[in-house]
């Protein structure tokens, strides 16, 4: 098990040491809320963000004392709370995605971008049509490891699923993407990168 992490103790010892002191949980907060928010903007939209995060460290406080320190890196855990907190919001998910393929414009990446060619556009709003037409749990599967930058075993983690069915989720996912983006297939780099 790892004890620590650069920047201090590992996630698991953090949520350890704060059944005795809750004040030091804020030190999760600290080290995953950006990415999380992140995570969640993108597939909900800025506006459901701030409360879908704290919603999920909030939930995440009160189930502490059942982690499994096993897993020193409490990003699979916090992602799956946020995964069923998303659920909850899946009609606002699909519209956003709606919008996207209509508009080609995202409204998260769009502001932060100085320009984006006819050809990336093009691109996102088939994604997001692909994304809006998926069944909600292989889209749930496909995004943590594109979005969220997961492994299969994270996934699995998160989703509390086994592996094999990652997957199957992820294949069928992929499937349903590639064909919509012509061919393409936007999570082959992350997946040759983890050697799965």
């Amino acid at each position: 098990m790892i004890d620590e992490v650069p920047g201090g103790p590992a996630d698991s010892e953090l949520i350890r040491r704060s059944e005795q002191v809750p004040e030091i949980f804020a030190e999760l907060f600290d080290r995953h809320a950006a990415a999380l928010r992140r995570y969640v903007a993108r597939r909900l939209g800025e506006s459901l963000a701030d409360d879908v995060v704290s919603d999920a460290f909030l939930a995440a406080f009160r189930r502490r004392r059942h982690y499994d320190t096993s897993h020193p890196d409490a990003r699979p855990w916090l992602y799956g709370i946020a995964a069923r907190l998303i659920q909850r919001h899946r009609r606002v998910e699909v519209r956003l995605y709606r919008a996207l393929a209509r508009t080609g414009v995202d409204e998260i990446t769009e502001p932060y971008a100085d320009r984006i060619d006819d050809r990336v556009a093009a691109q996102q709003a088939g994604l997001a049509a692909a994304l809006a037409d998926l069944p909600a749990a292989d889209r749930e599967v496909l995004l943590l490891v594109a979005w969220a930058d997961m492994t299969y075993e994270d996934v699995a983690l998160a989703l509390n699923i086994p592996i094999g069915t990652v997957r199957s989720r992820l294949h069928r996912a992929r499937a349903r993407t590639r064909r919509a983006l012509g061919g393409s297939d936007p999570t082959t780099a992350r997946e040759e990168s983890l050697g799965g």
